[in-house]
């Protein structure tokens, strides 16, 4: 069996999804969990990915937002905060 990815490997691999996916998709936690399960196969299982996801959440790099569900996006900056 392979070696078993390290948190901050899954985190980094779901921080790239949700970059590619902003403004197009909005993606809910299950979304990436399930990507990170086919990209890692047996190496991952939801308990890391679901660690992965709350050190997203926790060093600020994403954010939780919720229209009619919960989604995990980049925190966007807001307009006065260009200046």
């Amino acid at each position: 069996m392979a070696e078993p990815a390290s948190v901050e490997e899954v985190a980094e691999t779901m921080y790239k999804l949700v970059a590619q996916a902003q403004g197009q998709k909005k993606l809910k936690p299950g979304d990436l969990t399930k990507s990170a399960m086919q990209i890692f196969g047996d190496r991952v299982d939801k308990k890391v990915c679901k660690e992965a996801i709350k050190n997203l959440i926790e060093s600020g790099k994403c954010v939780y937002t919720y229209f009619g569900g919960s989604f995990i996006e980049i925190p966007h900056e807001e307009g006065a905060a260009n200046k």
